[in-house]
């Protein structure tokens, strides 16, 4: 194929050129065969892995290239970002939600040179020999990550089984991740699209920690919220934290499931704790928390005493206390013992630094360019049996290595209740094992193992 014409390819997208990133991806992709792109929503990874394909596509050829996304919006935004190039070469997206047989009746006339769309739907048309399989040389996993956190690794592992002729290999998340080992890339070039070091999204610059450490004290930190509403302020601080574990404190139970919802919709992993929740619901938040399952929690004053969970690297008081008391409890969830800790106040307009703090205050300005924190390597699975049912730690570890095949590096933090248990288990390892474990019985017993969330 002659080579891209990309002036013509981007005003065609009304682009008057390709940012850092894309000309970085681009350049990456000719040089290696598999390649890992990390770059935050919004910042055009799309054309990054669809430029590449274009310009790697052979003439006279059937289908030469997979995508594969979570979702159905995103196979068609990707599927729209391709015909707004005018390429003149076919797309297909492909996706649950509507009849099979009208992607069936589209492949079966002039075949797609690219099809992108979703695991299962993607496994079904493989496994129906509807799609070329052997002409299929790249491969792109966009969000990966996303599609193992929603369950798809064993429709994944289905989807690669069937293309034995990969060549090219990329994979795009928002945050760095770990590559499931049937995707066959653990050599790949990894291509970070990072902000400035002063400014990146785990606080720290390339040699020290910024601004959060000061030996063995607690730092004291303000932010002023542009409106009413502390959301974005606080979506975005934890975007600068970058890394857990960090409790957010509010004053009022109504206002904690929705806080953490909307973290949780923004791309944050956060779980959320106070009085209302049943016991159980109290014990999987605070596991999950203990664990780094949930690295962030948001939570009234219940969690300002009793809880002893260590290395809290801040608290954030969303809500400002009402006493010197709660100031002082919830801020005791951080720099203990020898630890250091921040304690941000987020201060809305119209709000005062309370009067009974008296120490100095360090308003700080967030960065316009944040990315979202690292997702969590681990993820909690829920066992219906506990100390009373005579199954202890040990017990579980060899249940998960021999039953499960995990390795020990593949097993987090246990916590053993009376009844019941939790087991923080990797990520990218949790449908699969769950699925293998599922109807064993542990210690001769019938039990149930489920995700706790």
């Amino acid at each position: 194929m002659p080579p891209l014409n990309l002036p013509s390819l981007l005003s065609n997208l009304n682009i008057a050129a390709l940012n850092p990133m894309q000309e970085s991806a681009l350049a990456a992709a000719e040089e290696h065969d598999n390649l890992v792109l990390l770059a935050p929503t919004g910042s055009g990874k799309t054309l990054a892995f669809l430029l590449p394909i274009l310009n790697g596509l052979q003439p006279g050829i059937s289908t030469q290239a997979v995508i594969v996304t979570p979702s159905r919006e995103l196979a068609l935004q990707i599927e729209e970002v391709w015909r707004k190039l005018k390429t003149g070469r076919k797309v297909l997206a492909t996706y649950g939600g509507h009849k099979r047989e009208i992607e069936e009746t589209s492949i079966a006339g002039e075949a797609p040179v690219l099809i992108v769309g979703t695991p299962g739907r993607l496994a079904d048309h493989l496994r129906r020999g509807n799609i070329h399989k052997d002409t299929v040389t790249f491969l792109v996993l966009d969000e990966f990550d996303k599609s193992v956190e929603l369950g798809f690794q064993d429709e994944l592992e289905e989807v690669l089984s069937h293309l034995p002729n990969i060549q090219k290999r990329i994979l795009t998340s928002a945050t760095s991740a770990e590559i499931p080992a049937f995707v066959g890339a653990s050599n790949a070039h990894v291509l970070r699209h990072e902000a400035d070091p002063s400014t990146r999204a785990d606080g720290q610059t390339d040699d020290e920690e910024a601004g959060v450490s000061f030996g063995a004290r607690l730092t004291l930190q303000a932010l002023r919220a542009s409106e009413k509403d502390k959301l974005d302020t606080l979506f975005r601080y934890l975007c600068l934290l970058g890394r857990g574990p960090a409790i957010i404190f509010l004053n009022h139970r109504e206002s904690v499931e929705r806080t953490a919802s909307y973290l949780r919709e923004a791309g944050i992993a956060a779980g959320w704790y106070h009085g209302a929740l049943e016991q159980r619901e109290r014990e999987v938040a605070l596991a999950r928390f203990r664990n780094g399952s949930d690295p962030f929690l948001v939570t009234t004053d219940l969690a300002a005493r009793g809880l002893d969970i260590p290395h809290i690297r801040a608290v954030v008081h969303y809500h400002i206390p009402n006493s010197e008391s709660e100031f002082t409890h919830r801020n005791g969830r951080t720099a203990r013992a020898d630890a250091s800790g921040t304690a941000v106040l987020i201060v809305s307009p119209g709000e005062d630094i309370p009067e009974y703090i008296t120490g100095p205050v360090d308003f700080i300005e967030l960065p316009e360019d944040l990315q979202l924190p690292e997702k969590p390597r681990w993820t909690t699975l829920y066992i219906s049996a506990g100390k009373k049912d005579k199954v202890n730690k040990i017990d579980i570890v060899g249940f998960l290595s021999k039953v499960g095949g995990l390795n020990k590096e593949d097993i987090g933090i246990i916590e053993v209740k009376d009844h019941m248990a939790f087991a923080a288990v990797r990520r990218s390892q949790a449908s699969r094992v769950l699925a293998d474990i599922k109807d064993e019985k542990l210690k001769g017993k019938k039990i149930k193992i489920d995700m706790a969330r």
